[in-house]
């Protein structure tokens, strides 16, 4: 058993504070925040702020309700999060498109695609060969998979047989069939990883750690779950046998029913886990750390029957995360991986958290209920930990505060020592001063915005992931009280 006066994990080699901005919460024309110059300025005002992490949400390409964590690929990413301005420098692009529809980008990278097959030259052909066989092990099925949700418009397993079950003459004729469609999107795929190792080279060299975050399930229509239907719980049409969620928690009183297939830990550890090595893979490609979502299903999941409209009618299923986490550690070393360590935990789920030296988290809206034995109270806080304000699933933290009814907000101003600061800087800071190695602060409260600016409400399926902020809603000062605070408490 480790104790927490060991040195921190890998991934925390030493005190470090960052910002929580989601990529699609950048300013700038378009749908949403992209990987263009406005992500370079964000990366440039952490540097300057003393802010050596940037954390961000999954960046896979979603879904009919744009959440992060549902999306249709464990390995692809959104082109959403590409940037036009780059192609129109390279010639592929005449312009930018006249509005900021979503349509109007997907027909502007179409327009790229054309560009570059007239125009690329052969260092460029080259490059994209390259791409496409070095990431072949994902790239092949995420690439047709694509073409035919476009092509039969509905989920995978309402396809005809033959291609939902995957027969080798039916996909060696959608292959045929639908070359240059799956051409395109291979050049899609191309662009983004592209400018994203350009991005992380650039963060990195301004001594910026890129933070991602990982979902421990992936969504039932997604590229994996037609490719490896053997790997997940489905009844013989596809459809779920039983679905993931949690049950009633802090954040809902019946549950969360998220309904992604579970997996098959017995199958999966069969084939040496092949599934989590791929995309283990391909995440420390993309980030220098990673936040696992729900790292308690690693030990053990929530399962709740496919015809259950809530949460509540589950029961809880041992994993083999033991078995995976170890194999993975085979593979890959030292993994900096961070558990998402939140709602009911027991002593198995710390007890192989702290095995494989994975920080937990430490919310500080949490903090200050039931008194002094609250372990979210940062004098509780352990080294190898991360320590939130809040979290995308949070209230901000002015908006938290507002919330509280007079006798939590007195307790939570006696504890903070009645700061002249408003809320939510001694938040802020509380969580700069925590033993946690890294503090993580979202954007929201760096810019001490209120709850109508919060990213996500769990349980709700309108009106979440969209927020994005503005330049100008950047104080004065700003860097300069961020950097101040990071070299107080030693960041």
């Amino acid at each position: 058993m480790l104790t927490e006066e060991r040195p921190p994990a890998d991934s925390l080699d030493h005190r470090r504070a960052g910002v929580l901005l989601h990529l699609t919460s950048l300013p700038g024309p378009g749908p949403c925040g992209c990987m263009g110059s406005e992500a370079s300025a964000f990366t440039a005002f952490l540097a300057d702020s003393g802010m050596s992490v940037w954390q961000m949400l999954p960046v896979g390409p979603t879904q009919s309700g744009r959440s992060p964590y549902q999306t249709s690929s464990a390995h692809a990413g959104d082109p959403l999060l590409i940037a036009l301005e780059p192609l129109v420098e390279q010639g592929w692009l005449d312009g930018l498109p006249k509005s900021n529809a979503e349509q109007d980008k997907v027909a502007t990278l179409l327009q790229a695609w054309e560009g570059c097959q007239r125009l690329s030259d052969a260092d460029q052909r080259a490059a994209l060969d390259g791409f496409i066989k070095e990431n072949a092990y994902w790239l092949s099925d995420y690439a047709l998979f694509r073409v035919l949700r476009e092509e039969q418009d509905c989920c995978w397993w309402h396809w005809p047989l033959p291609i939902r079950q995957r027969d080798a003459q039916a996909l060696d004729q959608a292959r045929r069939r639908l070359a240059a469609q799956i051409d395109y999107v291979r050049f899609e795929q191309f662009l983004f990883f592209d400018q994203w190792y350009k991005l992380r080279a650039h963060a990195n060299a301004l001594g910026v750690k890129l933070f991602g975050d990982m979902p421990i399930f992936v969504a039932h229509d997604s590229a994996e779950v037609w490719a490896r239907p053997q790997d997940f719980e489905l009844n013989a049409d596809g459809s779920p046998r039983v679905v993931a969620g949690v049950p009633p928690d802090y954040f809902s009183a019946t549950g969360q029913r998220w309904g992604n297939p579970l997996y098959r830990w017995d199958r999966m550890q069969a084939d040496g886990f092949r599934f989590w090595l791929d995309r283990m893979r391909t995440q420390l490609r993309l980030f220098d750390m990673i936040r696992i979502d729900h790292f308690r299903g690693f030990e053990s999941y929530w399962e709740i029957p496919a015809e259950e409209e809530y949460a509540i009618n589950g029961r809880w299923v041992k994993a083999l995360g033991d078995e995976l986490f170890e194999r993975l550690h085979q593979r890959f070393g030292s993994l900096p991986l961070i558990a998402e360590d939140l709602g009911v935990i027991t002593e198995e789920v710390e007890n192989l958290r702290r095995k494989y030296r994975f920080p937990g988290m430490k919310i500080m809206q949490f903090a200050f209920s039931g008194g002094a034995d609250n372990p979210y109270l940062p004098f509780h806080h352990d080294r190898d930990s991360v320590v939130y304000t809040g979290t995308h699933d949070n209230n901000t933290g002015l908006g938290w505060y507002q919330s509280l009814d007079d006798a939590s907000r007195d307790y939570v101003d006696e504890y903070l020592g009645r700061s002249s600061e408003p809320m939510p800087w001694p938040l802020v800071r509380a969580a700069m001063a925590s033993r946690s190695h890294l503090a993580i602060v979202p954007m929201q409260d760096v810019l001490a915005q209120d709850g109508q600016h919060r990213m996500n409400v769990p349980g709700t399926s309108e009106g979440n992931w969209g927020w994005r902020f503005d330049w100008g809603q950047v104080v004065p000062g700003l860097s300069g009280r961020l950097r101040r605070l990071a070299a107080l408490y030693g960041r």
